[in-house]
């Protein structure tokens, strides 16, 4: 059902008059002639942001604040992507409308899938972990169709390599504008380097490198690199949010036996799975940002991938002592 209305929205917008377009264009008209970048998420945003600058037009589609897994994109969106000289996306099953639109478009537009220039994850489901009641998906043969967790961003290193292959597609498809891209490409990677060694040093001088997570973990990318062990409510892209009285039970369990100081949430969780374990073991809450979305406010005061990859390493600090 979804898929139809989707393919509805797309054959209207599509058929859209001028007049529509024209309008459109009259709310961006301070950049017009401006190179135009979308993303469907705010890293990839972020990434552009810091590397193509005042240059271009950069929209992100995924609204401040909003859950970023039950996202469709509207009318004006598809129109956004339509015009774009470059189209980030994530690429994982949660994006599974990206490829629908793009096959229906006459114009093609140049895509980066940030998927496709990382190794990739399966979906993890670690011991005590709340299984979905619909998480097997199979193929047409009946086969267990394989998912993978598609929060490569959370890896400073997969940032590093992600915001390379943007700087690379701006330079071949905005010629004219490669220098700028690439210096700007190389001080952005600087700072994302040093955030990767900042949080190296940090982990190095810690014995117990376990987490615990009252919520989904969206992070999986975060503890290959840097080889911590987690125990959470839900994977990353779980659609749950009660969690069953035995992974309640296990976490608490686990952070008792661990001595583990601090229980994770991430951003938009309403703390109930994180304020219910801290208040059985006597452990205090924090936020782990994911950096998927962030809230009007965040956006409003500047907040980026870097800052609040910053304030996570933080709260880490105070948590992992």
């Amino acid at each position: 059902m979804k898929k139809r209305i989707l393919m509805i929205i797309l054959a209207s917008v599509l058929g859209l008059t001028a007049c529509s377009s024209e309008t459109l264009e009259s709310q961006t008209e301070n950049n017009e002639g401006k190179f135009k970048i979308v993303s469907t998420v705010f890293p990839g945003y972020d990434f552009a942001k810091n590397i193509a600058g005042e240059n271009a037009q950069i929209s992100l589609l995924l609204p401040p604040g909003s859950e970023s897994h039950s996202y469709e994109p509207s009318p004006q969106d598809i129109i956004k992507i339509q015009n774009a000289d470059l189209f980030i996306y994530v690429g994982g099953e949660s994006e599974d409308w990206v490829s629908r639109i793009l096959d229906t478009m006459e114009t093609k537009v140049k895509t980066l899938s940030m998927m496709e220039v990382v190794e990739v994850y399966e979906e993890e489901t670690v011991e005590g972990m709340q299984h979905d009641h619909d998480e097997s998906d199979h193929d047409e043969s009946g086969h267990d169709e394989v998912a993978y967790d598609e929060h490569v961003w959370t890896s400073p290193v997969n940032a590093i390599k992600i915001s390379r292959a943007i700087s690379d597609m701006l330079v071949e498809t905005d010629p004219e504008n490669a220098q700028l891209y690439s210096e700007n490409a190389e001080v952005y990677i600087q700072k994302l380097d040093k955030l990767d060694k900042d949080f190296k040093e940090f982990f190095d001088t810690v014995d117990n490198k376990l987490l615990i997570f009252g919520d989904r973990f969206p992070l999986r990318y975060f503890v290959e690199e840097y080889g911590l062990d987690y125990y959470a409510a839900f994977p990353g892209c779980s659609s749950e949010s009660e969690p069953s009285a035995a992974t309640i039970a296990f976490l608490i369990d686990k952070a008792k036996e661990e001595n583990i100081s601090t229980i994770f949430n991430i951003e938009f969780s309403n703390h109930r799975i994180s304020d219910s374990i801290a208040e059985a073991t006597g452990s205090e809450t924090a936020l782990f940002h994911t950096c998927h979305n962030v809230s009007k406010e965040e956006m409003d005061a500047g907040e980026d991938y870097i800052s609040l990859m910053t304030q996570n390493l933080e709260r880490l600090k105070g948590a992992m002592k």
